[in-house]
């Protein structure tokens, strides 16, 4: 195999690579994505919840650490 092949044979399996290279980015971007916009949802879900639990105590009757009057 002379150089001018050599070299040909280099492009090409550098070409291939980088070709797998910017799939694989483009993978882990999307999954990277995705997994921002679940994390946003979850802590939304999570504040809510909290503001319903925070509510809920409130209107409950008594303290809510206050020993039972049995005690």
């Amino acid at each position: 195999m002379n150089e001018l092949e050599r070299l040909s044979a280099r492009i090409d399996e550098l070409e291939t690579r980088l070709t797998f290279q910017d799939e694989i980015i483009e993978t882990l971007n999307r999954t990277i994505t995705e997994q921002w916009l679940k994390i946003d949802r979850l802590t939304r879900e999570i504040s809510e919840l909290r503001e319903r639990l925070r509510e809920a105590e409130d209107k409950a009757p008594g303290a809510v650490n206050e020993v039972p009057p049995h005690y």
